[in-house]
């Protein structure tokens, strides 16, 4: 009988398995003995295990998203003939949505979007406001190394900000509104420009009784050129079947010479100015504007740059950003991206996460995934969701690379991007 038990005992502990040889990554990690090859430590990560197999996972589905090229694909039926060319075929690339909260950008991951954004490496940007507002400040003013464990009360009573273990001197603010307001002015001038020669115009062609315009609802059927000789603007305006040839106005502050169009300033038109503006090799937003990388932040208002528009609309009321044309925007970024595949690196959470996730349910999902924070699912928050969440409700694709690496990005990201686009970008040198 104790045999019996013995037998039954041996056969639970010692139970039977299946081969793993051949279908499973053996776990084995890097070997010092052989100096120190960081590429190759980066590399070991995949087979290392926990987080690190998830970082080199992350690595593996970038460069995937780098690589593709649509003439991997075989041509659909009702393709173009363009589609069908292979060198055309061998230039598209995959889209690439890079979203980060506003945390990196005061931190030195900030240095790492600004290469990827002065090298045209990613495609659309999505962040915060602190993302935009963080960028431009550094331009102004210099963020410091603190302590997690500093006293609030004492840091307040100096003037200091905290975030994390950052310290932000108020003072760094108040150089921002310095900077900013002056902008948001012209802003202001520019859109309030060109609605007053847009009246102007439908008075002037109302006066001669023009034909097929409509003057009372500022609706027209009309184009209009101009042109600046010293002092005097000359407009040419014309309809369908009649013209007037000169139309002679002084210079005026007041009237911008320009094609009259329903502009309105949008989050992305407003960042793109501010990246203009700052005009600093250091920001990302200059670069951004610079390469004509779209930035959106659809949280404008939730930081300091709310707070400077807050001001300003009592100082000098008017100033409209319409978030309308925006989410236009964002989603045809991904609608219209077709032939291509898209891809989605996304660090932190929030906002940033789920407006590229959402924008790329508009066309069936992502191709490509790669989530990086140290969020949790368990509370059913959409920061903590893992890519497979985002698979239920079209954002990601049932066939798309995902993995999610739960790290703090500071440490990840770098990393990622040493061993995907740096390392890309030092072989074409």
């Amino acid at each position: 009988m104790e045999e019996n038990l013995l037998t039954s005992v041996r056969s639970a502990v010692f139970k039977g398995s299946d081969s793993l040889e051949g279908t499973c990554t053996k776990i084995e990690g890097y070997d010092f003995n052989a100096g120190v090859d960081y590429s190759k430590l980066l590399k070991s990560m995949a087979s290392t295990g926990f987080q690190a197999s998830n970082l080199g996972d992350a690595i593996h589905v970038v460069n995937q998203m780098l690589d593709w090229r649509l003439s991997y694909e075989t041509p659909a039926e009702d393709c173009s003939e363009e589609e069908r060319d292979e060198e055309y075929r061998k230039s598209v690339k995959c889209k690439v949505f890079l979203g980060f909260t506003s945390n990196l950008i005061s931190s030195g991951v900030r240095d790492t979007v600004r290469y990827l954004a002065e090298h045209r490496m990613v495609d659309v940007l999505v962040t915060t406001a602190g993302g935009i507002e963080e960028d431009l400040i550094k331009c102004l003013a210099a963020t410091y190394k603190g302590d997690f464990y500093l006293s609030g009360a004492h840091l307040r009573s100096k003037g200091l900000n905290r975030i994390g273990n950052l310290l932000v001197p108020n003072e760094n603010y108040c150089k921002f509104e310095d900077w900013i307001i002056p902008i948001f002015d012209q802003m202001l001038k520019e859109q309030n420009s060109e609605v007053l020669l847009n009246h102007i115009i439908l008075a002037f062609v109302s006066y001669l009784s023009l034909p097929e315009v409509t003057c009372a609802h500022t609706s027209s059927i009309f184009k209009h050129w101009s042109v600046k000789v010293f002092d005097i603007h000359f407009i040419c305006v014309t309809g369908a079947n009649w013209s007037v040839s000169l139309l002679v106005l002084p210079k005026s502050d007041n009237i911008a010479m320009k094609k009259p169009a329903n502009v309105l300033w949008t989050p992305s038109k407003v960042i793109a100015r501010l990246g203009k503006e700052i005009n600093n090799e250091s920001s990302y937003l200059y670069w951004a504007y610079k390469n004509k990388i779209p930035v959106f932040c659809p949280g404008l208002t939730d930081g300091s740059l709310g707070d400077m528009l807050y001001f300003h609309s009592f100082r000098n009321p008017g100033l409209i950003i319409d978030i309308v044309q925006d989410i236009r925007a964002m989603n045809g970024e991904a609608i219209h991206a077709n032939p291509r595949k898209t891809g989605m690196i996304i660090l932190g959470g929030g906002m940033p996460k789920h407006h590229i996730c959402n924008a790329n349910m508009m066309r069936n999902g992502a191709d490509y995934a790669v989530f990086i924070n140290t969020a949790q699912e368990f509370d059913g928050s959409d920061s903590g969701a893992r890519p497979d969440e985002a698979v239920s409700w079209g954002k990601i694709r049932g066939s798309a690379q995902t993995v999610k690496v739960h790290c703090d990005a500071t440490i990840a990201f770098p990393l990622l991007v040493a061993e995907t686009f740096a390392a890309k970008m030092n072989k074409r040198l």
